[in-house]
């Protein structure tokens, strides 16, 4: 890859962090509420439970190129990736290393478990990290 290409992905990457905080920014200032009678639970369908949560998991999709789909991130320390079609089976451990180091620089002090999906949204890694020991344990879910 050259120089020209890594700095072009590198400014759109920048440039959709800044449009995300603004935008989320400005979006936060609106209140909105489900009409009356209906039941849905709108914080299911959110990208994270909190300002800060949905604010990585839109950075998620967004950085990832194509690499994921969709992304939640609940109670600050649970971050949910689903991936496409594009990501190799052999790639699955080291793009869930690489999301919980960004997680962990978000979310600092604090035990963190990414989850990984297919794009059928079966489960297929779990990644926890033990802040205490720094150590992260690789599982497939059953």
């Amino acid at each position: 890859m050259t120089f020209f290409q890594r700095s072009r992905r590198w400014l759109t990457a920048l440039a959709l962090v800044l449009l995300l905080t603004v935008s989320t920014t400005a979006c936060s200032t609106t209140a909105s509420q489900a009409p009356v009678g209906t039941t849905v639970n709108y914080s299911q369908l959110e990208r994270g439970n909190s300002a800060k949560g949905q604010e990585y998991g839109d950075w998620v999709v967004s950085a990832a190129q194509g690499l994921i789909s969709d992304a939640y991130v609940r109670d600050d320390n649970k971050l949910g990736v689903v991936i496409t079609d594009a990501v190799k089976p052999s790639e699955v451990r080291d793009l869930s290393r690489s999301l919980l180091q960004g997680f962990r620089k978000s979310f600092p002090s604090k035990d963190l478990q990414v989850l990984v999906f297919a794009p059928d949204k079966a489960p297929i890694l779990v990644a926890d990290y033990d802040t205490q020991s720094g150590q992260v344990e690789y599982s497939t879910p059953e």
